[in-house]
């Protein structure tokens, strides 16, 4: 009996070692990052380089590029000399009519964000591009664009820096 006992016990020791030595790893942000090579990314000041210009847009995009790699990595963001680069500039922000009502005028505006990106892994260069990301988003022409920029500007770089994030860490 004792001997089935100790048996039992060193059973279940090297069962909880074997556990606890073997990992998995899993990521629910689709991020794909080998964090032994890869430790830091610098993401730079996004300018605008617009003719049409809406003031705040630069830091709501900024903030939104900074804030989704500070939450879904574990990269440490560095001034200068990352792992990882993110440079670019917002290339256009536009309106345009999208469709047009029985009484001939307008009854539907589209506005439109793009932004050119230019990412750089010094871990890996064969992954470095430059890249044009587009975002679109429709209102209803009898609403003042100035009564609803600021939430379609929040939903256009919140798409913008899906699209972002998805082509340089997540490797989709």
């Amino acid at each position: 009996m004792v001997l089935i006992k100790r048996i039992h016990l060193i059973c279940t020791f090297l069962f909880c070692l074997l556990l606890t030595s073997c990992s998995m790893k899993f990521s629910f942000n689709g991020a794909s990052i080998d964090y032994d090579k890869t430790k830091t990314i610098t993401i730079e000041q996004f300018p605008i380089r617009s003719t049409y210009v809406w003031g705040p847009m630069a830091a709501m995009f900024n903030n939104e590029l900074t804030d989704v790699f500070a939450t879904s990595t574990r990269l440490q963001q560095v001034r200068r000399n990352g792992d990882l680069v993110i440079s670019g500039e917002i290339t256009d922000y536009s309106q345009m009519n999208q469709a047009v009502g029985a009484d001939g005028y307008s009854a539907q505006v589209s506005l439109r964000m793009t932004v050119n990106v230019r990412f750089t892994n010094n871990k890996d260069h064969e992954q470095d591009f430059e890249r044009q990301f587009s975002a679109t988003t429709q209102y209803d022409s009898t609403q003042q664009l100035s009564a609803v920029q600021e939430e379609l500007v929040q939903q256009m770089c919140e798409d913008l820096v899906d699209q972002i994030f998805n082509a340089t860490v997540a490797n989709w």
